[in-house]
């Protein structure tokens, strides 16, 4: 079974599970230059992971939980300011570096990134993470977040294996292309849905890099809106 999934622009992504649950991933879309008009309002929203606290990774978790109150998986800190900001859930689903939870079948571990994280109004949200979700089939995403490549990315790979990753090629704030083809090396992934760039002119990394330092890496590329089947 394939697995649809939607880059929203940036680092924003929405997928469909084989158990029919719909995910977002970072759903940063009031305000995301390269978000669709006619993605800016969800029709439903079945679950919400976070990688870190900054605006363009939480963006509209707030206005979304208010709408639709779907669990909300984030790390424990940023998980206690989402609850001062009203997002009230169990405190399951704050879990910490290296703990997996399971939400109506779908497992998700929170794994490093290295990276900072903080609130709009500047508070500490705890440190960044990466997301490994494995669907109720069994097939792996790992959403790197914001992040350089560190050398522990080979422990993602002999610990999660993961079937596809989406990584950060923009620069400037994360790992650009050549980062980010070593990544792949470490992950043993060879599907890749690059994200975090063209944003800003500040995010220079473009996926024609990637494909030319990773040979042998299926570097997938929808357009904001667009859907792929993984």
């Amino acid at each position: 079974m394939t697995i649809p999934l939607t880059w929203l622009g940036h680092a924003s992504f929405r997928l469909d599970s084989p158990g029919g649950k719909r995910i977002y991933v970072d759903p940063w879309l009031t305000g995301n230059p390269r978000c669709p008009e006619a993605e800016l309002q969800p029709e439903r929203v079945d679950l919400i992971a976070l990688t870190h606290g900054h605006g363009d990774h939480v963006g509209d978790t707030v206005e979304l939980w208010k709408q639709f109150q779907p669990p909300v998986i984030a790390l424990v800190e940023l998980r206690r300011w989402l609850d001062a900001q009203g997002v009230t859930g169990e405190m399951a689903h704050g879990p910490n570096k290296g703990g997996t939870l399971q939400v109506d079948g779908i497992k998700i571990t929170l794994t490093d990134a290295n990276h900072s994280s903080s609130a709009e109004d500047g508070t500490y949200t705890g440190e960044p993470a990466g997301l490994v979700l494995e669907l109720e089939d069994g097939f792996k995403i790992y959403f790197a977040g914001d992040t350089n490549v560190f050398g522990d990315m080979a422990l993602i790979r002999r610990i999660y294996q993961p079937d596809v990753a989406v990584l950060p090629i923009g620069d400037h704030f994360t790992m650009g292309p050549r980062e980010a083809a070593v990544a792949l090396e470490l992950l043993g992934t060879k599907r890749c849905v690059p994200c975090h760039y063209g944003t800003f002119p500040l995010l220079t990394g473009t996926p024609d890099e990637l494909r030319k330092l990773a040979p042998g890496v299926e570097v997938i590329t929808p357009e904001p809106g667009e859907t792929v089947e993984l």
